[in-house]
């Protein structure tokens, strides 16, 4: 049973209470003597109350303070991980067989800032790929295949215009509700030696990681296969490799083999066809979109897609009276073969009449 903490008002009537027992006589007032030094003690007596509150809840990691919380994960060899850079390779275009050094400045739509970190070289028809990290960490640097950039200063023989190859892995810093997830896990599943949880652990620990699936035994005995994500979308090649560092350093001695790889991503596309109550089918286009995307959001890689789920998702909408999906004409199930592990995401949804 909790302790009932007394508000300000029954603090001030208590000790008016017994001064009145005390003294029958006394003047209890507002406005009295005994009424204003029983007012400035009841406040200094109700602080006491909240600061005795505050360090209860201090106590537990998960109503500490963020200061407190970093203290807790401290303890337990646990740190905010820092923000992380997104990286991977763009495309130059220019005069054939041209060459530039690294360091090139690479401006996206929005103004966010790349670097080229290696000498760029144009082939034959004109086009070349480098690699490229962003200038300021965090998950802003993260950009889709195929958006439009531009060489700050370009080169002698190489063109402004330039594209985007692959751009993933940018990473925020680690918000509180993140690090005391971390905590509440190794408390949870504390070190094993090597178990599942274990290896999940560890690769939570690197920068980065924002999501960490284990698949042990997948590719025969003594293997263990850890599939990594970043924010809600691939990790850098580093992140990777980082990783599988941290890992290897901590792995029991006996396992013969441990893989570290993103997901493939494989997007599907719902064409949904709809008889509503009123107005027009189209016009439930981006309820059943949002819809769709909140239900695959949750989805693990090689989780598969089955197609019943969404429609029963479909028909609870409001204003919808029947529907059918005609794409996909059926479950979709992922690859997980070897290295590759399909995560399903939601590609384009488009929504007709019934």
């Amino acid at each position: 049973m909790s302790y009932p903490v007394p508000d300000l008002a029954t603090i001030e009537a208590d000790i008016l209470r017994d001064i009145a027992n005390q003294d029958a006589d006394a003047d209890t007032t507002t406005d009295s003597d005994n009424g204003i030094r029983a007012a400035a003690t009841a406040s200094a007596v109700s602080g006491l109350y909240d600061h005795q509150q505050w360090i209860a809840r201090q106590i537990f990691p998960d109503s500490a303070d963020p200061d407190m919380l970093a203290r807790h994960a401290t303890l337990h060899g646990l740190s905010k991980k820092q923000a992380k850079a997104a990286e991977g390779t763009i495309l130059l275009n220019g005069q054939p067989n041209e060459q530039a050094g690294s360091g090139l400045i690479v401006l996206a739509p929005d103004g966010t800032q790349y670097q080229t970190t290696a000498a760029a070289a144009l082939g034959a028809d004109g086009t070349g790929t480098v690699s490229a990290i962003a200038v300021v960490a965090g998950s802003a640097g993260n950009l889709d295949e195929g958006t439009a950039l531009a060489l700050s200063s370009p080169p002698q023989n190489f063109s402004s215009v330039a594209s985007v190859v692959s751009m993933v892995g940018g990473t925020d810093v680690e918000t509180d509700d993140e690090l005391l997830a971390r905590l509440l896990d190794l408390l949870r599943h504390p070190p094993a030696g090597g178990n599942a949880y274990d290896y999940r652990r560890w690769a939570m620990d690197v920068s980065g990681v924002t999501a960490a699936y284990v698949y042990p035994l997948r590719r025969g005995p003594g293997t263990v296969d850890v599939l990594i994500t970043s924010g809600s979308g691939l990790p850098s090649a580093s992140t990777i490799n980082a990783v599988k560092t941290h890992i290897d350093t901590l792995r029991p001695a006996g396992i013969a083999d441990v893989w570290v790889g993103g997901p493939v991503i494989r997007s599907i596309d719902f064409l949904v066809a709809l008889q509503v109550s009123s107005g027009e089918p189209e016009d439930m286009q981006p309820t059943v979109q949002t819809t769709l995307a909140n239900w695959m959001a949750a989805f693990r890689p090689a989780d598969p897609m089955i197609r019943s789920q969404a429609e029963a998702l479909i028909s609870t909408l409001n204003g919808v009276v029947d529907r059918a999906i005609q794409t996909p004409t059926a479950n979709v199930t992922p690859e997980n073969s070897g290295e590759t592990i399909e995560w399903l995401q939601l590609g384009n949804v488009q929504v007709v009449p019934l």
